[in-house]
Order: structure tokens, then C-alpha cells, then sequence
């Protein structure tokens, strides 16, 4: 009796069901139809459209984004060129990935004008108005357009690559990026430099890594007019040859560049194998220099001035130190922080520019 009765109830239940649900779709259907006839389009091609509109706009951004992670994922084999992989160039690679993600987004776009009549409508009157429409769009997009085409070309002709270091307006850095817009170049501080891509294509940049990443390095010395020449110069070398980042095989030389005011000007020139060493390098072959001078008795000299005071009573012939002098009897103006360092970083353009 029980399983009667609950049969009977679950029957009276799901027929229910099945009443409502076929009410409810009696008064959609009258609404959607009366709906239809008020605006005159189909409720359901609506619908349509608007899934595939959605489904579309999903699909090209995972796409998009699948595509841009593979092609990184496999960069590293790409531009390794070893046995039957491609021997790809990184920069190169990297323009020719994010070429491709622009144009999934750009077919994506396109594919959703074609799903919407009044754009099919405004598209074609575009295409008809095609040239006059380039125009506009160039004059204004001028510098993104100037710039995208200037990546495409630092891609190809390879003036710079990414992970090259180069020296730009004054700074030195590497170059960490570049993208369809602009490059990026992180300096030695940290800092990154965002330099657009027209600017890169007209500007002078000396690449330190475009053919050899080797580099010729200078350090200035001066010593005193007192001092051993040769000695100061076999100093240096034995000194520079201690450095373990400074080239064995090629031939360090010092050159006597100068004679100043104050002192004998020496020039060491060496090689080490990246720009990247060649700055700290120098440093440390300065200070041991400086402390092997200090050692065997070899004076760094620094500027100074005598001046001499005609006084009344010893003439105007008087010396420093006569005490017929009226004046001060001996005077000497110490001038500390001499223009060696502006000095030192012209001998190195020199150097670097093929000058010694």
C-alpha cells in the first residue's frame, strides 16, 4: 500500500512538471513571436548571433595566446642552431611571434564585424572607400605606423639584437626587448630605457656585440717628472697582466701619451672579452697600480700653482722666500680633483673610436 501511494504521488509530481514546462514554453514562444512582431527581427538569430559572437572572441584570444606561449616555449631550441634544429635569430623570432598573435587578433576582429549585418554593411563601405580611408588612418597613425615599420626593419637588417650592449645617448646598457612599437635597453643601474622603434633606426649607436664582443680598453696614469718611466711601465703590465679577465694573448701595451703640466701621462690599452668586464676591469688595475706605485716609491703627482707676490720692499724681481720680499714669502695653491676622470673618458673614446 505504501509504494502505491508513493508511486501515485511521484506520477502526479512529473506530470505536473511536464504541464508547467509545456505552459511555459506556450507563453516564451507567444512572447518571443509578439516581441518579433514589435521589432522585426528573430529573437533566436539574435541569440545565434550573439554565441557566436562570444564564442568567436574566445577563440581568438586563447588562440592568440596559445600561439604567443608556444612560439616561447620553443624559442630556445629555435635559435640554438645545433644539428637539424633551425637556426633561428632571437630577435628575429621574437618579432616574427608577436607579427603572428597580431594577425590571430586582427582575423578575430574581422570575424566579428562579419557576424553583425550594419557593420557587414559599414565594412564594405570601407573597402569601397579603401584609399581615402589609408590615408586618414596613415596620417593618423604616422608615428605608430613609422614605428612598427622600423621594428620590422631592426628585425631583418639586425643593426641591433636583443642581448646586444650597446652605448646610446650616453648611456650603456643591453638590449633587453624589442617589440612592434618600441625597444627596451636596461642600463647598468637597472634603469630601462624605452626608446620608440623610429628613434632606434635613426640614431648613432655603437653595438660593443654586432661583430666581436671583444674590447680594447684604455687606463691613464700619471706619475711624476722625477719618476722611472720604464719602471712605472713594467708596473703597469705585470699588473695588468695579474687580472684574470684581461686577454693573455693579445698584447698590452702603455704609451707615453702626454707631457702635461703636472705630470708624465702613461696609457695602458688592453683586451678583455666583453664590454660588460671592461669598466671594472680598468678599476681594479687602477687601484693595484696605485698601491705598487705607493710601494717602490713612484709619485702620482697632483696639480698645483706657485705664486709669486712682487712686494715693495725686495723690487719687482722678488722670489718665494726672499725675505726682501714685502709680500708672502712663499705660496703654493693646492688644487685637489684634477680633470684626469673627463680626461680618462676621452682617451677611451679615442681608443674606442681607433685612436691611441
Amino acid at each position: 500500500m505504501e509504494a502505491d501511494k508513493t508511486y501515485i504521488i511521484v506520477r502526479r509530481v512529473l506530470l505536473a512538471t511536464v504541464y508547467l514546462a509545456g505552459f511555459l514554453m506556450v507563453i516564451i514562444q507567444l512572447s518571443l513571436s509578439y516581441i518579433e512582431r514589435v521589432i522585426g527581427v528573430n529573437i533566436w538569430d539574435i541569440v545565434t548571433t550573439f554565441a557566436t559572437i562570444i564564442i568567436i572572441i574566445l577563440g581568438t584570444f586563447y588562440l592568440a595566446k596559445f600561439l604567443d606561449k608556444t612560439l616561447e616555449k620553443y624559442q630556445p631550441k629555435l635559435t640554438m642552431g645545433d644539428g637539424l634544429q633551425m637556426g633561428v635569430d632571437k630577435t628575429y623570432h621574437t618579432m616574427i611571434r608577436r607579427l603572428l598573435v597580431a594577425v590571430v587578433y586582427i582575423m578575430g576582429i574581422l570575424m566579428v564585424i562579419l557576424q553583425i549585418p550594419p557593420l557587414q554593411r559599414v565594412a564594405v563601405a570601407m573597402l569601397a572607400g579603401a584609399g581615402l580611408a589609408t590615408v586618414a588612418i596613415g596620417f593618423a597613425a604616422q608615428d605608430s605606423l613609422s614605428n612598427i615599420v622600423s621594428g620590422i626593419f631592426l628585425a631583418v637588417f639586425k643593426p641591433i639584437q636583443i642581448g646586444d650592449y650597446v652605448d646610446f645617448n650616453g648611456e650603456y646598457g643591453h638590449i633587453e626587448d624589442i617589440t612592434l612599437r618600441h625597444t627596451v635597453i636596461c642600463t647598468w643601474d637597472l634603469r630601462r630605457i624605452i626608446v620608440p622603434n623610429s628613434v632606434m633606426g635613426k640614431e648613432n649607436i655603437v653595438n660593443w656585440s654586432i661583430k666581436d664582443p671583444e674590447v680594447v680598453w684604455p687606463v691613464n696614469f700619471g706619475i711624476s717628472y722625477d719618476a722611472d718611466i720604464d719602471q712605472a711601465r713594467n708596473i703597469i703590465i705585470e699588473e695588468a697582466n695579474k687580472h684574470p679577465m684581461v686577454l693573455k694573448d693579445k698584447e698590452i701595451r702603455v704609451r707615453l701619451t702626454e707631457l702635461g703640466d703636472f705630470a708624465v701621462n702613461l696609457r695602458l690599452i688592453f683586451h678583455v672579452a666583453h664590454r660588460d668586464d671592461a669598466f671594472t676591469t680598468g678599476c681594479d688595475i687602477r687601484e693595484s697600480v696605485k698601491k705598487r706605485f705607493d710601494a717602490e716609491g713612484i709619485e702620482i703627482p697632483f696639480p698645483y700653482h706657485n705664486i709669486i707676490l712682487k712686494g715693495s720692499a725686495g723690487g719687482d724681481n722678488a722670489l718665494p722666500g726672499d725675505h726682501r720680499s714685502g709680500g708672502l714669502k712663499d705660496a703654493s695653491v693646492f688644487m685637489p680633483g684634477s680633470s684626469g676622470e673627463q680626461e680618462d673618458r676621452e682617451d677611451e673614446d679615442d681608443v674606442t673610436n681607433g685612436t691611441e
